[in-house]
């Protein structure tokens, strides 16, 4: 099933994620095969880092960071940038990350998104299944749709109106003006990462599901 959002343009919908996320063998493989078993010292301890914390390598890095060795500090600096440098509520944050994802329809970036809400009990799967209606949904407040108008509009145009950023700048110091720019950018850069390259649900949101279920 699918829906549109405002402007009109095609989205993955809630259940379709869902879905996917449930049964990620169900969707096509990777356009390049996973690397399980990698090269180097460094790799292999986030390998098994990954598997420790997630319980499974995440696929982009079985398909990007074991072909390309070097690119391990980009997303390790992106990573530390969102743990200790970003000032703004993470609930706010998951959901100003998963809205070019819905956007774009990067089903591994909604899937993660889903899983940390679980994993870290931020309560947000009912505002990230209504993400895509965030302007007319009660779930969101001015100071979230003002944030969130923003990431749309740069991620569908890469640029806003004056408008936009007026209203945003209502809600939000310049620090965290550019928080949210940068917070975009980087999820844009995961999104333009993973399509290209066919990289899908890894079937997190199930996993952490399954995990609350048993607790």
């Amino acid at each position: 099933m699918e829906m549109r959002d405002v402007t009109g343009t095609r989205a993955t919908s809630e259940s379709t994620v869902a879905e996917r996320s449930a049964n990620p063998s169900s969707e096509r493989p990777p356009r390049l095969s996973p690397i399980e078993n990698p090269r180097g010292l460094k790799l292999r301890l986030a390998y098994w880092g990954m598997r420790h914390w997630m319980g499974k390598v995440l696929t982009p890095v079985e398909v990007v960071t074991a072909r390309v060795p070097e690119s391990l500090p980009i997303t390790s600096s992106f990573l530390k940038f969102v743990a200790k440098g970003v000032t703004l509520d993470k609930r706010l944050w998951v959901l100003l990350g998963d809205l070019p994802s819905q956007i774009n329809g990067c089903l591994f970036c909604e899937d993660l998104a889903r899983a940390m809400s679980i994993r870290e009990r931020l309560g947000l799967e009912a505002k990230l299944d209504a993400l895509l209606s965030y302007r007319t949904s009660p779930l969101f407040d001015a100071r979230e749709r003002a944030a969130l108008a923003y990431v749309e509009e740069a991620t569908r145009t890469k640029r806003v109106s004056d408008e936009t950023f007026a209203t945003l700048r209502q809600h939000f110091s310049e620090r965290q003006v550019v928080e949210i720019t940068l917070l975009n950018a980087i999820q844009n850069f995961y999104n333009l990462t993973n399509l290209p390259l066919g990289i899908g649900s890894d079937g997190f949101c199930a996993l952490e599901g399954a995990k609350r279920s048993a607790r």
